[in-house]
């Protein structure tokens, strides 16, 4: 199977399910991620924010919420809709593996469980395009369920679940500089923090 027919397949999984993927997670509490990107960004706000893989549009608008220009970016087309119409914000429908990005435009991406879809073939070249379209010194947040470096399908979805080094190594040679890492939910035992959360910063 190609990687084009694995996105495709993925993102009809979302597109059939979107109404019950938005109930599932409207509530989630990903403060501490918001708070991991805004942080370390240097630019003056208001910041130019890209959620990637925004989904229905629950962090888009918590974005717009904090006064920051906010722009979302999903392949699932419901999603795209859902989250025009809940944010009122720019949603731009893009394949990650077709991604058409302009050239150093945000302070910050905002990857939260969206990154790990990407197959492992395709994913350096992702990494640089989300490297090109952050400003010189921008901040990338990532968060994706951990593993052991395994791949595949799960409940009609592709995805990749790496170790931390595996995906810094990933990220390092797109081009980008480790600024800090830490597991979710917090406040558990690490056996119980399926998630892995890295904050990085594009090189100068």
């Amino acid at each position: 199977m190609t990687d084009t027919t694995t996105s495709k397949l993925t993102l009809a999984h979302y597109n059939d399910r979107a109404e019950a993927f938005w109930e599932g997670t409207r509530d989630h509490d990903v403060s501490q991620n918001i708070a991991a990107l805004l942080d370390p960004i240097e630019a003056e706000p208001p910041y130019t924010i890209l959620d990637l893989g925004c989904g229905p549009g629950r962090d888009l608008a918590a974005f717009k919420a904090l006064g920051h220009v906010a722009i979302g970016l999903d392949g699932a087309k419901r999603f795209v809709d859902m989250a025009r119409d809940r944010t009122g914000c720019e949603v731009w429908c893009q394949d990650f593996l077709s991604l058409d990005l302009p050239v150093s435009h945000f302070d910050g991406v905002f990857a939260n469980a969206s990154l790990f879809h990407c197959p492992s073939r395709e994913l350096p070249r992702v990494l640089r395009d989300l490297r090109n379209t952050l400003k010189p010194g921008g901040v990338l947040f990532t968060s994706n369920p951990r593993g052991h470096d395994e791949e595949g399908w799960n409940g009609g979805r592709y995805g990749s679940y790496y170790e931390l080094e595996t995906w810094r190594r990933y990220l390092i040679a797109a081009g980008f500089v480790e600024l800090s890492h830490y597991y979710r939910p917090p406040g558990l035992p690490r056996s119980q923090q399926p998630w892995l959360a890295t904050v990085w910063r594009a090189a100068r």
